[in-house]
Order: C-alpha cells, then sequence, then structure tokens
C-alpha cells in the first residue's frame, strides 16, 4: 500500500533526510521517501500496520522539524 503526504512547513533539506531515514526504520515500511523540493512523503508499506506507520511517522516528523504538518495528498 502507498499513501502520500504533504510535509506543510517543512523548511530544512536536512530534516528531510533524518525524517527519510527514521520513517525506513518503523516496522512494517518497505520504503519511504521524503522529497524537500516537493515537500511530499511518500510511504510504501504493509497495508494492515500502514495507521500505526502513519502514527509514527507524525511522531518523527514533529520530533525533527516541530512546525511541520503532515497532510493528505
Amino acid at each position: 500500500m502507498k499513501k502520500k503526504f504533504i510535509l506543510e512547513g517543512l523548511g530544512c533539506a536536512n530534516c528531510a533526510a533524518k525524517m527519510e531515514a527514521a520513517i525506513n526504520k518503523l516496522n512494517g515500511v518497505e520504503q519511504a521517501t521524503v522529497n524537500f523540493m516537493t515537500q511530499k512523503l511518500v510511504i510504501e508499506g504493509d497495508e494492515t500496520l500502514m495507521p500505526e506507520i502513519i502514527k509514527e511517522a507524525e511522531k518523527i516528523v514533529k520530533k525533527i522539524e516541530p512546525g511541520t504538518k503532515l497532510k493528505n495528498a
């Protein structure tokens, strides 16, 4: 399953790379990509774990860059 999000307020390319690396380590994630230029996050992973993956991804985004919001694309 693939889910796409807009990272509203993402202002740091280094932070985007940190987010991508951390989200890729989550259980059930096959691949996660953060594109700083387009402000998009794409998560591919296990459909049954996706609600938990999204919840954890939101925590990671807030921890790395507190002003950034995850919105459905």
